[in-house]
């Protein structure tokens, strides 16, 4: 019999089995698909690291943050600070005597006046370029802020930078006390050091003690929107 001209017909009969071929082409198929989700897990695996090594370092630097906070509070108490030549007075608040000047240092021994009977209005804390009035001086002090007082003739210059670079940025007055016996005074209420150099550390500790400290009248009254007395720079 002549063979077909159907090509279906010529072929070889189906088995169902692969050819080698076939079986060597599925098996590469199996193989490049492991390769593939090894490939994916792999790289899923990278970023998590990535991430987490990411999340750690935050998390450290928020943890040294933190620390730095909690340590930078200060955690002294006031009353156990120390201090060479303090010199205290026990006198009395919210006596308001305008107009009438008082004498502090025949009255009460001091000058300048650390506390006692005041003005009514009170002098706005800041920087001064020029002599305060005692009386609204002393009522900022009732208020809780601390004086600090030079001799113009002593001080100048640097020191006076210095000077007002150590001044707490609220609560505090800084002004020139033309006759000052010590080239630097720091007054609070009822409190009082002198000092002969503007790099005298017992400034600070007097200001960590007294800085609106419990032994002020009127603790935490403001400080501002009284009086501004003459050469205020900030």
């Amino acid at each position: 019999m002549a063979p077909s001209k159907d090509p279906a017909k010529n072929a070889a009969p189906t088995t169902g089995k692969l050819t080698v071929k076939q079986e060597r082409e599925q098996r590469r198929q199996v193989k490049v698909a492991a390769f593939k989700k090894e490939q994916a897990r792999s790289k899923r695996n990278r970023m998590i690291g990535i991430w987490g090594a990411v999340a750690g370092s935050v998390l450290a630097v928020g943890l040294v943050a933190a620390i730095v906070v909690v340590t930078s509070i200060p955690k002294t108490d006031p009353s156990t600070i120390e201090l060479t030549g303090l010199q205290t007075w026990d006198v009395p608040g919210a006596v308001h005597v305008d107009p009438q000047p008082v004498d502090y240092e025949a009255d009460y021994g001091m000058n300048p006046p650390a506390g006692g009977p005041h003005w009514g209005a009170w002098l706005n804390c800041g920087i001064y370029t020029e002599p305060q009035e005692n009386e609204r001086a002393v009522h900022a002090l009732e208020h809780g802020a601390v004086w600090v007082t030079y001799n113009p003739d002593q001080v100048t210059g640097g020191e006076l930078d210095t000077l007002r670079d150590r001044m707490p940025k609220t609560y505090s007055i800084l002004s020139p006390y033309p006759g000052l016996d010590s080239p630097v005074v720091a007054s609070a209420w009822g409190a009082q050091i002198t000092m002969d150099d503007v790099k005298d550390e017992r400034l600070d500790a007097f200001v960590a003690k007294y800085w609106q400290s419990g032994t002020a009248p009127e603790l935490g009254a403001a400080c501002t929107g009284a009086v501004d007395g003459p050469g205020r720079i900030r």
